[in-house]
């Protein structure tokens, strides 16, 4: 298959979708610039950590400018229920060229006190994936090939875990929200997606710069098998419980700038921008992150205030 020279205009990630398709390659879960603040969607182990009943929507438009570049939307409600158990429910619809994945999950979570400050949650989540593929939105020099004969509409299940080690200024957390690995074949019984298990490392610190200011390093890795490690590091700064700007680095992909302010305490809005730095930067203007959250703070807390993770 070989994709038309005119880049830009006829799609050079719906191309790039077909080949990774057909080509057996794994099926890669979403990119999130503000996972800091999406905790949960990655790590079911975080679900209710923070003690109160919070909700956030994420919208990603990644690589602004290419014909069928990424897009995603994610919706996260969760909470804790007692003193030691977490639900919530997540939601992710992924779109990239010819394809469109709807994830959708419930998650638990059940905390265990390990010291005076420490504690570790150890979570599961399980759901379905609903995977769709429309040939008809790609461009192809042999529209004939058999495996764009019929489109695909698949649904499989979701299982994950996830350990979230956490004390009152720093976290660490182990997860992977998929565990089971599946190939989809069409009808001549050629793969058309395999999926693997996709694995994340996290870790973030608080630091306490004066009385105004906190300082908030972060590290994010995943590994899937068959592709490179992705390593995001980022470092983000909070002024006065309400105001928070930083930076991050995604190794070998995308450097961004990013934006949070804190409303009334119960709203927070988080912006992001990735500008690219994998070559696809001549091809690009970028991509955008918006990050919207609601919390309803725990009445039984003595502090009423944002925490920083």
């Amino acid at each position: 298959m070989i994709m038309n020279s005119n880049i830009k205009n006829l799609g050079i990630l719906t191309g790039l979708v077909v080949l990774s398709l057909t080509k057996l390659q794994a099926q890669q879960a979403p990119q999130y610039t503000q996972y800091m603040y999406n905790t949960t969607v990655l790590n079911p182990g975080y679900t209710g950590t923070s003690g109160n009943f919070e909700a956030n929507v994420l919208f990603r438009t990644q690589w602004v400018g290419l014909d069928g570049a990424p897009e995603t939307q994610s919706f996260t409600v969760q909470g804790r229920t007692g003193k030691r158990i977490g639900l919530g429910l997540t939601a992710i619809n992924d779109k990239i060229g010819a394809s469109n994945d709807v994830k959708i999950n419930g998650h638990f979570s059940y905390e265990i006190p390990t010291g005076l400050e420490t504690k570790l949650s150890l979570g599961l989540n399980a759901g379905l994936d609903i995977l769709s593929i429309d040939w008809s939105k790609g461009n192809y020099v042999d529209d004939q090939d058999p495996i764009f004969a019929e489109n695909l509409n698949k649904t499989r299940p979701v299982f994950g875990v996830g350990a979230f080690f956490y004390s009152t200024n720093w976290y660490v957390g182990l997860s992977s929200d998929n565990l089971m690995n599946s190939q989809i074949y069409n009808d001549n019984e050629v793969t058309v997606t395999d999926r693997k298990t996709q694995y994340y490392l996290m870790g973030g610190y608080v630091i306490d710069v004066s009385s105004s200011i906190m300082l908030k390093p972060a590290l994010l890795t995943k590994h899937v098998s068959g592709a490179p490690l992705t390593v995001d590091v980022s470092a983000n700064f909070l002024f006065q419980e309400k105001v928070s700007f930083g930076l991050a680095y995604r190794y070998d992909e995308a450097i961004s700038a990013l934006a949070g302010f804190h409303l009334a305490k119960k709203f927070f809005i988080g912006y992001a921008y990735d500008y690219s730095t994998s070559g696809l930067d001549n091809y690009n203007d970028g991509s955008h992150e918006i990050i919207l959250k609601y919390t309803v703070f725990n009445a039984n807390k003595r502090a009423l205030s944002p925490r920083f993770f």
